[in-house]
């Protein structure tokens, strides 16, 4: 089955029922999400499950869902409603899972209560022993369907490597610790075997991914585990330096910025992990990040982005804001406004605030009305554009290493590209790298997931535009 980031729809149909049982399955939500999701399938898989990807052909359907914003929150239900009136049996998973209703019951079978099971997320066991409660699973598994690296929902050539699940932290704005509940990190050995395995299947670029990348080994004390039988202690800097070795892109993501995150920079200066920290920053003013429960300070981080770029001039930092928090005043919209000229950050996100059930910022006083967060939003966004582009146009004229994704043919115009990205350039998140073609011969040798070196003619405010260079330059 084709696994979407949206609902299947097809006409119902009554389900086939096989000797094989049938799994249909929808995935919705953030990468962390879609790494659950991958391992359930692989379960599935192993055990003999036959993936489809249609409700009427499916003996049952798991439904993986969101449910951090309103608007995942009722995309995930409509997705439990359209699996219910056209395969009518079926199993939800996810962070909606774990949502409380009216009177404290649970959301999901308050709304759809014909549901035959709901969990919360990183829940596989729970999931699978549902499906077998369900549909016994089939008496001779081949284990030799499932790839080594399991069944992925990204292309073969990147994929996200979750390193830890929960949160320790208690930001007013966010619920996912009550969802997803406290850190809890992965075994070191367990992530570098998984990490391996992608790898020897092809992969080209790991993703590591959690809610607090910098955190990782926090809840185990940084106890020593072991790779390969060599002693490791369970830590962020160990671990990385490990992934460096695979000879892959490795890339770092919800990166918190604290201290030891400096212990990186050398590694990415050497060319051994990319020169790329996503640090959700969210703001910079003092108050409204005690407001929100932020574990740092606009002056500090300051301060660690001009140490990290002296380190690795190179470095590509990406960050998150919110602008119109709870009491917000224009002076302090201001002071972010200022922080972000002086950070000259390279990739930037800002969500006007958006009030999410559960979260302790509701009970804040100095509610902004919506136009006016929407329009510190379009304000900050305005002076972000101005920025990417400045920081952008520093690499025309330079040569670097991109990663192919795909291939494009104009065939009314006759022209060829290669969609690309550099090591600036995280996934579905961050820009391209265009890089013209000559004609189709050259782009028959340039599969998705070649490396290849570029020389870059121009640049926008969000993506660049390449040449290629020949193997002599």
């Amino acid at each position: 089955m084709v696994v979407v980031d949206k609902p299947i729809r097809r006409p119902l149909r009554k389900a086939s029922r096989k000797s094989v049982p049938k799994i249909g399955f929808v995935s919705l939500g953030c990468p962390k999400a879609m790494v659950d999701s991958e391992r359930i399938l692989t379960q599935l898989r192993a055990e003999g499950y036959e993936i489809v990807g249609d409700y009427a052909g499916s003996d049952l359907v798991v439904v993986n869902t969101c449910g951090f914003i309103d608007e995942a929150v009722q995309e995930s239900l409509d997705a439990i409603g359209e699996a219910l009136a056209e395969n009518g049996r079926v199993i939800v998973t996810g962070c909606l899972g774990a949502r409380t209703g009216d009177g404290g019951g649970n959301l999901v079978s308050q709304v759809h209560p014909k549901v035959l099971a709901v969990t919360g997320p990183h829940a596989a066991d729970e999931v699978m022993s549902h499906v077998h409660a369900q549909l016994p699973k089939p008496h001779d598994p081949f284990t030799d369907l499932v790839p080594g690296t399991g069944v992925r929902l990204t292309p073969k050539h990147y994929a996200y490597l979750k390193i830890s699940e929960g949160c320790n932290h208690r930001c007013s704005f966010c619920i996912i610790p009550s969802m997803r509940g406290d850190l809890v990190s992965r075994p070191i050995g367990e992530v570098v075997r998984e990490a391996e395995a992608l790898v020897r299947g092809g992969v080209k670029e790991l993703l590591v991914i959690s809610q607090d990348t910098s955190a990782y080994g926090v809840d185990l004390k940084y106890r020593t585990g072991f790779v390969d039988g060599r002693p490791l202690r369970t830590r962020m800097t160990e671990l990385v330096r490990e992934l460096s070795k695979l000879g892959v892109w490795v890339r770092l993501h919800y990166v918190y910025p604290y201290p030891h995150v400096d212990e990186l920079l050398p590694l990415m200066a050497e060319g051994r992990v990319l020169p790329y920290l996503d640090v959700p920053f969210q703001h910079s003013h003092p108050r409204i990040l005690k407001l929100m429960k932020r574990p740092a300070s606009g002056e500090r981080n300051i301060e660690r982005i001009r140490a990290w770029r002296e380190v690795c001039p190179d470095i590509t930092i990406r960050s998150t804001f919110i602008a119109g928090f709870p009491g917000e005043t224009e002076a302090e919209f201001e002071h972010l406004l200022d922080f972000l000229r002086e950070a000259e950050l390279d990739r930037v996100g800002c969500f006007a605030y958006s009030p999410v059930e559960g979260a302790t910022a509701n009970e804040l006083p100095g509610a902004l009305p919506d136009e006016v967060r929407h329009e510190r939003q379009a304000r900050f966004m305005q002076v972000q554009q101005q920025i990417s582009e400045r920081r952008l146009r520093r690499w025309v004229g330079r040569e670097t290493e991109v990663l192919v994704d795909a291939i494009e043919h104009d065939r009314q115009a006759g022209l060829w590209r290669a969609v690309a990205r550099s090591q600036g350039d995280a996934p579905e998140i961050d820009g391209l790298v265009y890089v013209a073609l000559d004609g189709e011969r050259q782009a028959a040798t340039m599969a998705p997931g070649t490396l290849m070196r570029v020389r870059i003619e121009e640049a926008d405010e969000h993506d660049l535009f390449a040449t290629p260079l020949s193997a002599g330059e």
